[in-house]
């Protein structure tokens, strides 16, 4: 079993109200990045569903340098509108799936520290401040 030490939220970059799935996801990792599964093990839904990406124990493919000792969690948005400008758009269901699921995780993994996965590049992604929402 995976040593989990930190638990990292991203966003998948689309536009506020861009209704795609974790298949989708999976299909951009998979046909047009040419890897083995998609990179996050949890993807939330733009209506707040939870889907099973990678499993919890393979090493995922979402923040470089860091996916030997976490989980990638991914909501979909974060983008405003006109597809460039970084936006925190969460659904309140969206962001209930996401709290639920952290707090499961926490339980499962206790030393894990939540992340955003802008604390560990350039990226605004996940387009808020997960590091401070979820201390």
């Amino acid at each position: 079993m995976r040593a989990i030490k930190k638990i990292i939220v991203h966003c998948s970059a689309t536009r506020e109200g861009q209704d795609i799935t974790a298949d989708t996801i999976r299909d951009w990792h998979v046909n047009e990045r040419g890897w083995s599964d998609i990179g996050y093990h949890y993807v939330v839904e733009l209506d707040g569903t939870l889907k099973i990406g990678r499993q919890v124990e393979r090493t995922g493919a979402h923040t470089v340098g860091h996916n030997a000792d976490s989980i990638g969690i991914c909501y979909v948005g974060g983008v405003e509108s006109d597809g460039t400008t970084p936006k925190d758009t969460r659904t309140d269901t969206q962001k209930l799936s996401l709290l639920n699921l952290i707090t499961v995780l926490k339980s499962m993994y206790p030393d894990a520290i939540v992340y955003g996965h802008r604390d560990f590049s350039t990226k605004a992604c996940p387009s808020f401040d997960a590091k401070k929402e979820y201390e």
